[in-house]
C-alpha cells in the first residue's frame, strides 16, 4: 500500500473514532449500581389544569337519584348508549356542575376533587354516591431528536419521561441525554426544567413524572449540529459547483 493511501487511511480511520459516541454520552442511569433500592421520596399526584377535560359520573345504587348530576348528549351511533358529557375547566379552574353550580377545581388531584363532590353531594342529595373521576385531555408532545416525534395521548392518570421517550420511539443516537428540556404550563405561566437520564437522580427530578400537555424536548448532541452544518455547507457547495459547471458549458457553446 502506498504511504499516502495509508495516511488518507489513517485520516479516516481518526475521524470515524473520534465522532463515534462514549459510553458516557448514551448510557442511561450509570451512576446505578447492582441490586440498589431506588425510593421515591416525592410520590407524583396530578392536578387539574386550566382548560382541562374532566369526566365525572356519579352513580348510587338508587340510579333514578343520580340523574341529575349527569349530563349526556343524544345516543352514541355505535351502540344506542348516550354519550357523557366531559367538563371544560374555564379559565378561572372552574368547571360548571349540575345542581351544584361552579366548583373549583383547578390545583385538586382526582382524589380530593372525588372528596369534595362528595361532601358536597353525600347526605344533601344522594346516599353513598361512587364517582368516577378521569382526565380526557392527557397528552404530551415529545420533540426534537427522537425517532417519532409527536403528540401523544396518556390513557392513565400519569405518565413519566422515559414512558413518553418509549412512545417517541427513544432518543435516537445524536439525542442529548444530559439535558433534555421540559415544558411545562401552570394556568398560563411556562416554566421549563432540564432533567439528566444518564443519572439516577432522574428519579427525584420534579419532571420525572410529565403533566398534561407538558413538552419533551431532546436537544441534538454538538456532533450531531456540526455535522447538520458540514452537510448544509456541502449541499451549499455542490450547488454552487453545479452552477458554474453549468454556466461554463453555456457560455462556451
Amino acid at each position: 500500500m502506498k504511504i499516502s493511501n495509508k495516511i488518507l487511511l489513517l485520516v479516516f480511520s481518526i475521524a470515524f473514532l473520534s465522532s463515534c459516541g462514549s459510553r458516557k454520552d448514551i448510557v442511561y442511569f450509570q451512576d446505578t449500581s447492582n441490586f440498589e433500592t431506588l425510593v421515591d421520596d416525592n410520590a407524583f399526584e396530578p392536578k387539574f389544569k386550566i382548560d382541562d377535560e374532566v369526566s365525572i359520573l356519579i352513580s348510587t345504587t338508587n340510579p333514578e337519584a343520580s340523574i341529575p348530576f349527569n349530563l349526556f348528549r343524544g345516543v352514541a351511533e355505535s351502540g344506542g348508549t348516550p354519550d357523557q358529557v366531559s367538563y371544560l375547566v374555564d379559565k378561572y379552574g372552574e368547571i360548571d356542575f349540575p345542581v351544584l353550580g361552579k366548583v373549583k377545581v383547578a390545583g385538586l388531584s382526582p382524589d380530593e376533587l372525588r372528596t369534595l363532590l362528595r361532601s358536597k353531594l353525600e347526605g344533601t342529595y344522594l346516599n353513598d354516591p361512587i364517582i368516577n373521576i378521569r382526565l380526557k385531555n392527557f397528552r404530551v408532545t415529545v420533540l426534537g431528536a427522537v425517532n417519532r416525534p409527536g403528540t401523544y395521548l396518556v390513557l392513565g392518570e400519569r405518565v413519566t419521561i422515559l414512558e413518553a421517550l418509549g412512545l417517541a420511539g427513544d432518543l435516537n443516537i445524536q439525542g442529548k441525554r444530559q439535558n433534555i428540556m421540559v415544558l411545562r404550563d401552570f394556568n398560563g405561566t411556562k416554566v421549563t426544567r432540564r432533567i439528566d437520564i444518564t443519572s439516577k437522580e432522574a428519579f427525584k427530578n420534579p419532571m420525572f413524572y410529565l403533566t398534561q400537555n407538558d413538552v419533551v424536548y431532546v436537544e441534538p448532541s454538538k456532533s450531531a449540529i456540526k455535522t447538520s452544518s458540514l452537510d448544509q455547507r456541502v449541499t451549499i457547495g455542490l450547488s454552487l459547483v453545479t452552477f458554474a459547471i453549468t454556466s461554463v458549458l453555456l457560455l462556451t457553446r
